[in-house]
């Protein structure tokens, strides 16, 4: 599968593709992993809004937020794929993009996360190391981790 992938500052969003983002956020965090949280939650705004598109349909997303907004350090959150494309390697094609997007972005600088602990393999494959304890967000364990 060939995505075509955006990187949009959230300033240059159409109302179409922020629809389409908030849509699939919900769809993911929101329904599948039954979790009612304030997705929206002014950081959208500082973002830089990495999609992979299947034609019209977004399929992949995260949301790379500059030094200061989440952590010191810059960040990658919202990281998700769509059901119909898991299992054939989109996520890892996404977290790439995403780390190359942030040192394009801003500088090859650290990388900070929020991870769900059963993600912690999946972003070790990056280079990301666990930097704290587990903590609850949204009743789901977390840790953090950083990217050198």
């Amino acid at each position: 599968m060939s995505l075509r992938w955006t990187l949009i500052p959230f300033n240059e969003l159409t109302i179409d593709q922020l629809y389409k983002i908030l849509q699939l956020r919900i769809a993911v965090f929101v329904v599948e992993q039954h979790c009612i949280f304030q997705d929206a939650d002014d950081k959208d705004r500082e973002a830089w809004h990495l999609c992979g598109w299947d034609g019209d349909n977004l399929v992949a997303y995260t949301r790379i937020l500059p030094p200061g907004v989440s952590y010191t350090e810059a960040s990658i959150g919202r990281v998700l794929t769509a059901g119909s494309v898991r299992g054939k390697h989109t996520g890892k094609e996404l977290m790439q993009r995403s780390i190359e997007a942030a040192y394009q972005l801003f500088g090859k600088t650290p990388i900070q996360i929020g991870a769900q602990l059963y993600l912690r393999k999946f972003y070790e494959g990056f280079g990301f190391k666990k930097n704290s304890d587990v903590y609850f967000e949204d009743d789901i364990p977390h840790i953090k981790m950083i990217l050198l």
